[in-house]
């Protein structure tokens, strides 16, 4: 018997999955057994052809393909070159059980690149689980960029069972690529970012009040909540913020990539976080994720380290808004169906922008609201108190003047952000100031006496929750860090305390 090791997904993550083969005497068959799916079984005729293609006899005896465990189910056309090379190395003495090989054959054996190796093979790095691989020669370019695995690139089937046969003379194929943009280094790790903005703030006339919530929210990774008439200016912002978020280390760059692997599109390997804004009227399934059979990831799961945008936010339906609160609390979110049951992290900046009323101009001084008090009410009332009480930072948005002018462009509130963020990292936190635990609470967010005062005195008269203190404190922990001030002082907490939910 001989074994290579391939993977295949149980949920968002990878699975290893062990190739054994045996060729036995007896009446010629091939079969593949281990729960394998109709592209996995399809493999036998590809195998077949690209074997004959390459002037091997195709062996006249029982073969058995075992997929082990054999109690997942596993997908994928990643398996054709595993399988092929475990027929036609059958007689060679050579131990190969410590490899990993991907590939799709064509009929003339040559390897193909598939877009879903790269999220695969990233998962399993991740778990570190993975040190060598055969992969196809033209994914070499996006793999190489996954650290700490060598990658060995195949052309064509003959050229990686030469590379099998001659294992101890085998070098990598290509040495590890680094990120090709600028990037900041703090205690040794570099954190990536880009100078381009394409839409910038200077686009933005007026609203400082607004300005200056979306630099803290992106400063602190906060949620935000902007609320004004119709064309203030909400989604422009809103828009506009994904530009001045932190700079991003090498992990969250790959962890992008791979949710834009998953979304079958190119990954690019550019240090931007994720922006998804899913419209009012989608589903529960598209915004979470799920299905019958197999779990998919939703749009909340693809914001994972960046934005997640919800523009007229009292349109969505109760059970997403409901839904909401654990992911916001937690940075997780669990679907469990019959079949399978998924976890997946999704860590993102919630950004909401809703109107003052259903007709939107309750707040507009110069057009008058058309409203009634009950239709307002029930407005107000599709966003819950335990929903709201997730939020961070809400901002009642200006009137438009005429004499409104640009005030800062996106670069040099990027610049604030990237300060605020080394200022923290050399504090020696780990995490966003929104994200701190209720530990990290105790150890960084450190109250001068006046502000300990203020921050009393606004628990006695507002009544706050435990969730609002702790929010009021990351907030002024995140002005301070702007100020770069390492005690909290009584303007920060004054200031954060503006930001809290009327």
């Amino acid at each position: 018997m001989k074994m290579v090791a391939c993977a295949t997904y149980e949920g968002l993550d990878a699975k290893v999955v062990y190739v054994e083969s045996t060729l036995t005497k007896g009446l010629p068959s091939f079969s593949i057994v281990g729960i394998a799916s109709t592209a996995i079984n399809e493999a036998k005729e590809r195998v077949k052809s690209a074997l004959l293609s390459n002037e091997f006899s195709f062996p006249p005896k029982r073969i058995t393909i075992n997929l082990a465990p054999s109690d997942v189910k596993k997908e994928g056309s990643q398996f054709d070159l595993s399988i092929a090379l475990l027929i036609a190395l059958d007689s060679i003495q050579e131990d190969i059980s410590d490899w990993f090989v991907f590939g799709e054959l064509g009929l003339d054996g040559n390897v193909k690149e598939n877009i879903q190796l790269y999220p695969l093979i990233l998962s399993l790095a991740n778990q570190r689980l993975l040190s060598k691989a055969i992969v196809p020669h033209a994914s070499l370019d996006k793999l190489s960029k996954i650290p700490n695995v060598e990658f060995y690139g195949v052309k064509t089937l003959q050229e990686a069972i030469d590379l099998l046969k001659n294992q101890e003379t085998a070098q990598p194929s290509v040495k590890q690529s680094e990120i090709a943009y600028p990037f900041y280094e703090i205690e040794g790790e570099k954190y990536y970012y880009t100078k381009e903005y394409d839409e910038d703030f200077t686009d933005v006339k007026g609203q400082e009040i607004a300005k200056r919530a979306s630099l803290i929210a992106a400063a602190g990774f906060h949620n935000i909540l902007f609320e004004g008439s119709p064309g203030c200016g909400k989604s422009m912002i809103a828009k506009r913020m994904r530009y001045i978020l932190p700079p991003m280390n090498i992990e969250e760059i790959l962890d992008i990539a791979k949710l834009q692997a998953l979304e079958l599109q190119e990954p690019t390997f550019k240090p931007h976080r994720n922006m998804r804004s899913p419209h009012h009227s989608s589903t529960l399934a598209s915004v979470f994720g799920g299905g019958s059979h197999k779990a998919q990831i939703g749009e909340v799961g693809l914001a994972h380290r960046g934005i997640l945008f919800f523009d007229e936010l009292p349109h969505f339906s109760k059970n997403v808004l409901e839904a909401l609160r654990e992911p916001m609390q937690d940075n997780k979110i669990r679907i469990s169906r019959v079949n399978s049951k998924v976890e997946y992290s999704s860590d993102f900046l919630f950004v909401g922008a809703m109107n003052p009323c259903p007709c939107g101009n309750l707040l507009d001084q110069a057009r008058e609201c058309r409203c009634s008090e009950l239709e307002i009410q029930r407005y107000k009332n599709r966003l819950s108190d335990p929903f709201l009480d997730r939020i961070d930072i809400n901002v009642v948005m200006q009137n438009v003047k005429s004499e409104d002018k640009t005030s800062f462009s996106s670069k040099e509130l990027h610049k604030k952000v990237v300060e605020a963020y080394i200022f923290a990292k050399n504090r020696g936190q780990n995490s966003f100031n929104a994200k701190l635990s209720d530990n990290d609470i105790e150890k960084f967010c450190l109250l001068s006496d006046e502000a300990r005062i203020i921050l009393d005195m606004a628990i006695e008269r507002f009544s706050l929750t435990f969730r609002s203190i702790k929010k009021v404190q990351k907030v002024s922990r995140t002005i301070a860090d702007l100020d770069k001030s390492e005690i909290i002082q009584k303007s920060h907490i004054l200031e954060a305390l503006s930001y809290r939910r009327r």
